[in-house]
């Protein structure tokens, strides 16, 4: 019932490994490495949350109970929308990256990570308004969730990719709370 869920939160799992700095790097100066610490530090136990929220998703993958996988996708959604919310904020508050095109990299992590935390709050009441006493109405509204999920994710993920590339990227991958980044909470469609 929540396959198709499942499959478009597995697309959100990419924006979170974009933010975790995944790639290589070498030296790229002590202010930018500075500022990687620090919005990877930050970053550490939000990513935990988004991946928490959604291995509670994919436990519901089998689930029968309409009203149990409304509840656990409610809560789920909310604790997204908490996370890119404080993720916004940790980007923000971090200044831009001291790289060319710093400041536009910032502040389109920023609005993405923003756009992410209101559309999860969306996702919320869009999956609290489905009627549950019908497994077929039930069904189809997940899907239209999972529908808007996937637009949602291939939105946002030019911004962060820009803001993880190159340098930022380089320093990223250094810090220590961003090498922890990882997909084993990631829901799978299995």
């Amino acid at each position: 019932m929540n396959k198709k869920l499942l499959t478009a939160l597995s697309g959100g799992a990419a924006l979170v490994l974009a933010l975790t700095g995944c790639g290589g790097g070498d030296d790229s100066g002590k202010k930018l490495d500075k500022w990687a610490k620090q919005v990877c530090d930050q970053m550490q136990p939000q990513v935990k949350k988004i991946q928490d929220a959604n291995s509670s998703i994919a436990s519901m993958k089998s689930e029968e109970d309409s009203k149990k996988v409304q509840q656990t996708d409610s809560a789920a959604f909310q604790a997204n929308a908490d996370a890119f919310k404080e993720l916004a904020s940790a980007v923000s508050n971090a200044g831009a990256p001291p790289v060319k095109g710093g400041e536009t990299s910032q502040k389109n992590a920023v609005k993405a990570l923003n756009d992410l935390s209101a559309a999860y709050t969306g996702l919320k009441k869009k999956v609290e308004g489905l009627t549950t006493n019908d497994k077929a109405k039930f069904a189809s509204g997940l899907d239209s969730i999972g529908n808007d999920l996937r637009q949602l994710t291939g939105k946002s993920q030019d911004a962060l990719n820009n803001l993880q590339s190159g340098d930022v990227g380089k320093a990223m991958v250094k810090q220590p709370a961003c090498k922890n980044g990882s997909a084993s909470g990631t829901p799978t469609t299995k």
